[in-house]
C-alpha cells in the first residue's frame, strides 16, 4: 500500500510480542509500537485529531499560528502536520526537556521557547504561558491536556487496533499517564467491548495520578522524575473518562532507565522513558493478574531523543542512576515492588 502523505500513515502500528520478557513474566507481553508513527511518537495520534477537530470546527485556517505547551511529542506531531496543513507552530517547552526534541522541533520549522520548569499551580507552568502566548498572538491553544479530541483519538483508533490485532483476546492493559488520553481512550474502547478486561496503571515519581486512583484526590507523591511526557500532577479532562485501574504504582526512575538499558539487549527495542515505564508495568501485571494473560502496553517513543539522558552514563551519574539495576537485579527489583500490590 502506498501511503499519500504523512498524515494517512498516522497508526496502524505494529502490536510487538516481546517474546524473551514474556517467557521471565510467566504472560504474553504485547507493546504497541506507536514509535513507528511517521512523527516518531503516540502522539501523532492525537495531533491530528485535534487539529481536524478544530478545522471542523472553523478555528483554524491555513496560515494561523498553532501554540501549545509540550514536553516534545506534542510539539513535534503539530509542526509536521502543521506543515503540510499550511500553519504556523509555537511550542512552550520546559528546560527539563531534552535538547534533542527541542532541536527537532526547530528543525521543523517551529519557534521552541524554553522556561523554566514549574508545576501546574503556578502561573509560569509551561502550559499556562503557552495558553497566554497564544491570546497574545492571536494564536490557537491546541490545549492537549483537556481537549477531548486526544481522547478520541485513542476511543477511535488505538484501542480498536488493539483488540483487532488481539482478535478481542486481550486480556489486561497497562499504561502510564501523561495528558491523560492514550489511557482514557483505551481503557474506556476496551471495557465497552470486555468487561472482563484488567487494567493497569503506572507513572513515575511526582505523580498525582497514582494517589487519585487510589484516594480518589490528586495529590503529588514525594520525589521527583527524569522521565518526560508522564507523571500528571492533575486530573485532566482527558484523565475522567479514565476506567479505574485494578492496580496501580509508582516507579523508581532507577526501575525505569534499568528496564530502558533492558530491553534493548533483551529485545532489540531502544525505548524512551515513559514506553519504559509502560514495559515495567505490562510486566507487574503479569504478576497481580497472573500467569498466561495477554497483555497489551504501549510503546510510546524511542530512546533516540533521549541519549543525552537516560542513555548517557554522566547524566545518569549526575541524578544518582548510574548504577540502575538491569538484567535479573531489574526483575528482581520489580519482583519485590510486585509482592506490594493486590493479587488480582
Amino acid at each position: 500500500m502506498i501511503a499519500s502523505d504523512f498524515i494517512s500513515s498516522i497508526g496502524n502500528t505494529p502490536l510487538l510480542s516481546l517474546e524473551k520478557l514474556s517467557s521471565i513474566a510467566g504472560s504474553e507481553i504485547l507493546g504497541k509500537a506507536e514509535f513507528m508513527n511517521p512523527g516518531g511518537s503516540v502522539k501523532d495520534r492525537a495531533a491530528l485529531f485535534m487539529i481536524e477537530e478544530a478545522e471542523s470546527q472553523g478555528l483554524l485556517k491555513k496560515g494561523d499560528l498553532i501554540v501549545e505547551g509540550t514536553a516534545g511529542n506534542t510539539g513535534i506531531a503539530l509542526a509536521l502536520i502543521g506543515n503540510i496543513k499550511g500553519y504556523r507552530t509555537k511550542f512552550v517547552v520546559s528546560d527539563t526537556n531534552s535538547k534533542e526534541k527541542m532541536d527537532t522541533m526547530r528543525g521543523m520549522g517551529a519557534e521552541v521557547v524554553v522556561v523554566p520548569f514549574f508545576p501546574w499551580p503556578d502561573p509560569r507552568n509551561y502550559q499556562k504561558i503557552a495558553k497566554r502566548l497564544a491570546e497574545e498572538e492571536g494564536g490557537y491553544f491546541i490545549n492537549q491536556f483537556d481537549n477531548l479530541s486526544n481522547f478520541n483519538a485513542h476511543y477511535k483508533t488505538t484501542g480498536p487496533e488493539i483488540w483487532k490485532q488481539t482478535g478481542g483476546q486481550v486480556t489486561s492493559f497497562v499504561c502510564s499517564i501523561g495528558s491523560g488520553g492514550t489511557y482514557a481512550g483505551v481503557t474506556k474502547y476496551l471495557q465497552a467491548l470486555n468487561p472482563k478486561i484488567r487494567f493497569g496503571f503506572v507513572d513515575p515519581h511526582g505523580s498525582g495520578m497514582h494517589s487519585y486512583f487510589t484516594t480518589g484526590t490528586a495529590a503529588s507523591s514525594e520525589g521527583d522524575t527524569i522521565s518526560e511526557g508522564i507523571g500528571q500532577g492533575r486530573v485532566t479532562a482527558n484523565v475522567e473518562p479514565s476506567v479505574k485501574p485494578h492496580f496501580s504504582s509508582v516507579l523508581d526512575d532507577a526501575l525505569i532507565v534499568g528496564m530502558a538499558q533492558t530491553i534493548v539487549k533483551m529485545e532489540g527495542l531502544f525505548l524512551g522513558g515513559s514506553a519504559a515505564a509502560n514495559v515495567c508495568g505490562a510486566y507487574l501485571a503479569a504478576k497481580a493478574f497472573g500467569p498466561n494473560q495477554k497483555i497489551v502496553t504501549i510503546l510510546c517513543d524511542s530512546g533516540q531523543k533521549y541519549v543525552s539522558k537516560i542513555f548517557n552514563p554522566d547524566f545518569l551519574k549526575k541524578n544518582g542512576l548510574g548504577d540502575a539495576p538491569t538484567g535479573s537485579k531489574l526483575f528482581e527489583a520489580l519482583d519485590r515492588l510486585a509482592s506490594q500490590l493486590p493479587k488480582l
